[in-house]
């Protein structure tokens, strides 16, 4: 590695930050497992929930707490321990020895079981059930499979279970089914029926099984993983259908997942739907070129059918693994804590599932602070060795060394939270690698707020080298974070170097504002002409203030000063607006014609004044005023007209005064439009000024085509077409009598149409009154006789009347109507007769 070239040891760097989040913990077994490896080897291992129990090569069984310490010891041999078999309760265990010898006995009871055999035994298996007194069953296996039962008088009966196939080297008891291994395979016997249900034959028959043995695990009641040599199979225990059972076991087994590994497997152990593997790793030596043993590896895999999808790998650095074989290492694990135990013969390592601290510790290594911090939030109910600020505090140390200060400062407002001593321990920080700017912006305001002199100190820093960000402080931050009259000062003390600069005028205004001292701040904005100054009077009532300074304001922004003053007019009074602008008539009359719009009568006072302004500076509004106006003296404002030949508004004035002959004349004379003349007598509709027009139009040709072409429809063409003389060129004579004759067919034709339809009106209303009087009328008893008032009907419906009802819904007894004089018999209502109404009339005001 010392002879790489920077740009590959660039490259291992590069990986090295990609690489990906390791799945597991490691951390060595110590206490008393430390002690007992200085002197003794490892040969075996057995873990329960509650305590682990060690078998050495000198023959000696150590009951361990989790931690690794001592808390029994049991002398079981001179010789190596093969194997220690707990059941489930962990009240009993099962060890067996290379001399032999063979013991099941009570952790916690007297009772207790020895035998020794003429051969070594590899392996004993107690039943998970043991406790049970039902259940007192094990198996041992050496050259066979023997199972011992407990019988009558306490009496162990053996039974061959299976032999002739080589030594068994290991046997797993999972509820009622056994699997054991030997040179040939794998069996499984189902202790219920006492028969084998499955033979898994191994693949690489090359290897020694005392070398490589067979690595056995059961995943649940039915599952069984299988590894030897390099190969795994995943098989799984089903039942066999009832019409397939012949002389066939009722359960078969289906290797559901095969596959090869790298190496070679020294244990396997479930997690979740995924496989631990620990294995035994050989590599050619770069020095010598001989093959040795390297460090063991770790892996955990995702099965698939036919393969395998490596999650993560990790080589193991266990001590003496150079002298280590593949029958050294033993993987035992814990099923409720994800706890996996790699075993060897000088060293017992511990592999966890990471937790959320272990990810944070990821991250911080790998500096991705941004990340730890959001997982540390999501977990901190959960974490433990970790705290949100110590992270936060990590991660802005990290930007400002990066220097990312903006960033930084931005997380600052997350990580320090309402914590001031901490913001302003940050503040201090910031301004010795001189970034204060960096952090201003996102300094707290609000709950909390800092102590005054870290916003000064701020400021200061602001003022000394930045203008424009001094100003957007002093804008954005309130008034009461920082002593006012300093910074003020601050400020005026810079002024005396710059006396016209814009921004600290403006902010030193703004200041004013906050200190109260609204009268100098209204002065420099003034001054400034700045757009504020409407605000900042509205906002502080500063309208005495401005009495003044009409004048300023309306040179500034007219429109909103107009709009200003005509809303607070009873703070500032129309008369001292125009007498405070009397010198300028310009802005007097901007203010006066905002008045007049808004309400025609305020300023009536001042409407012979409008006049002369709008006549000097706003003529086109001159007419409307004129029009508008009821305050207006007419013989005045004729006589400016006049002087200045306004003809249009003279012609208005004119008319309105009366002399409608003189304004025509001046149309004819001053504008010689014809159009208008028309226009005019049409308005005033008086046939004196038609007579007028004619007169003055005889003996103009372009005047009589004007008023061929309209006097049409009010005047009798025949008037002017008689005093035409003859022999006059008129233009385009032909064009307008075809126009007279158009406009006269028009007129009877709208006539006759008029005519149409109100014959069919008139026929479609009486046949509507016809129908309507043919109609019955309904009498019950709620009609009375409008002569006696009393009931139409008779109370007695068996004697015999007479009603009379006419067509307007009077109804009167027969005896009651006065006798008619008339020689005709047709009777008439008296009602309706002596108020002229016709028939029907009654039904009308009852619709309506």
């Amino acid at each position: 590695q010392e002879t790489r070239s920077n740009e590959e040891s660039t490259d291992e760097s590069e990986e090295d930050e990609s690489e990906e989040e390791p799945k597991l913990k490691y951390e060595r077994l110590s206490n008393g497992v430390t002690e007992i490896l200085q002197k003794d080897a490892a040969s075996c291992m057995t873990v329960h929930e509650k305590f682990l129990a060690l078998g050495t090569h000198y023959g000696k069984v150590y009951l361990l707490d989790v931690q690794g310490n001592i808390t029994q010891k049991f002398d079981v041999s001179p010789v190596k321990i093969n194997q220690i078999s707990l059941d489930e309760s962990g009240e009993h265990m099962g060890v067996c020895s290379e001399d032999g010898k063979v013991q099941v006995f009570g952790l916690y009871s007297a009772e207790e079981f020895h035998e020794t055999f003429d051969c070594p035994i590899k392996i004993v298996a107690v039943h998970p059930h043991f406790v049970r007194s039902h259940f007192k069953q094990f198996v041992t296996g050496g050259k066979k499979l023997l199972l011992y039962e407990r019988g009558w008088m306490n009496r162990w009966k053996p039974s061959v279970l299976h032999e002739g196939e080589g030594n068994i080297r290991n046997v797993k008891w999972r509820g009622h089914l056994i699997a054991w291994a030997n040179n040939m395979g794998v069996k499984i016997l189902d202790m219920i029926s006492k028969q084998r249900i499955t033979n898994v034959p191994r693949d690489d028959i090359s290897l020694r099984p005392d070398m490589y043995p067979c690595s056995l695990c059961w995943k649940d009641n039915l599952t069984l993983i299988i590894g030897w040599g390099n190969s795994v199979k995943i098989c799984s225990v089903k039942e066999r259908h009832a019409s397939e059972m012949r002389d066939l076991p009722n359960r078969y087994v289906e290797i559901v997942f095969q596959f090869d590994t790298e190496f070679y497997i020294s244990g396997l152990a479930p997690i979740c739907d995924q496989l631990v593997i620990l294995s035994y790793v050989k590599e050619i030596s770069e020095k010598t070129e001989v093959e040795c043993c390297a460090r063991p590896r770790l892996d955990i895999v995702q099965p698939l059918p036919e393969s395998c999808e490596e999650i993560s790998s990790d080589a193991l650095t266990v001590r003496g693994f150079q002298e280590n074989e593949c029958r050294d290492y033993h993987l035992e694990y814990s099923e409720g804590e994800s706890l996996f135990y790699i075993i060897s013969p000088r060293d017992v390592v511990v592999a966890k599932e990471r937790d959320q601290d272990d990810h944070i510790d990821w991250l911080l290594e790998k500096k991705k602070y941004e990340e730890a911090l959001m997982a540390a939030e999501i977990s901190q109910k959960t974490i433990k060795k970790h705290k949100i600020l110590d992270i936060g505090l990590a991660y802005i140390n990290h930007l400002v060394e990066k220097g990312e200060y903006d960033l930084a400062a931005r997380k600052c407002q997350k990580i320090l939270g309402k914590n001031t001593e901490l913001w302003e321990f940050e503040v201090y920080k910031f301004k010795e690698i001189g970034q204060l700017k960096a952090i201003s912006r996102y300094l707290p305001r609000r709950d909390p707020v800092l102590k005054p002199l870290i916003y000064e100190m701020v400021l200061h820093e602001f003022l000394e080298s930045d203008y424009e960000g001094f100003a957007t402080l002093i804008k954005e931050w309130p008034g009461d974070l920082y002593n006012n009259t300093i910074i003020v000062q601050a400020v005026v003390d810079h002024l005396k170097k710059d006396p016209q600069n814009r921004t600290l005028l403006q902010t030193l205004a703004e200041l004013y504002t906050y200190d109260q001292r609204y009268g100098r701040a209204l002065e420099i904005y003034l001054t400034l002409r700045h757009k504020d100054v409407f605000q900042l009077i509205h906002k502080h009532n500063l309208f005495s203030s401005i009495r003044d300074k009409i004048v300023l304001l309306m040179d500034f922004d007219s429109e909103k000063a107009v709009d200003m003053l005509l809303d607070n007019e009873d703070k500032i009074s129309i008369d001292r607006v125009v007498e405070e602008l009397e010198n300028r008539p310009e802005l007097q009359h901007v203010y006066l014609h905002k008045l007049f719009k808004r309400d025609h009568h305020k300023g009536q006072r001042y409407h012979e004044k409008q006049i002369s302004l709008y006549a000097e500076y706003d003529r086109p509004n001159l007419l409307p005023f004129l029009r508008d106006s009821t305050h207006c003296p007419l013989e005045k404002a004729l006589e400016i007209c006049q002087q200045r030949n306004f003809v249009e508004e003279t012609v208005y004035l004119l008319s309105r005064m009366g002399n409608s002959r003189s304004a025509l004349k001046m149309i004819m004379e001053e504008l010689q439009d014809v159009d208008k003349a028309i226009e005019f007598a049409k308005e005033q509709d008086d046939g004196e000024l038609w007579e007028d027009l004619i007169l003055y139009s005889i003996d103009k040709p372009p005047f009589i085509t004007g008023l061929l072409n309209n006097i049409g429809t009010h005047v009798d063409p025949i008037l002017l077409i008689h005093r035409i003389k003859e022999g006059m060129e008129i233009p385009n004579l032909r064009d307008s009598l075809v126009k007279i004759l158009q406009d006269y067919n028009l007129q009877i034709l709208l006539r006759e149409g008029c005519k149409k339809i109100l014959v069919a009106d008139s026929l479609s209303l009486l046949k509507k009154m016809h129908r309507t009087q043919m109609k019955g009328v309904l009498v019950d008893e709620e009609n009375i006789c409008e002569s006696c008032l009393s009931p139409i009907l008779p109370s007695d419906a068996s004697k015999s009347f007479s009603v009379v009802v006419f067509h307007c819904r009077h109804m009167f007894h027969k005896e009651c109507l006065p006798v008619s004089n008339t020689v005709s018999s047709v009777q008439f209502c008296n009602i309706c007769s002596a108020k002229h109404r016709g028939p029907g009339s009654a039904i009308l005001e009852m619709k309506k």
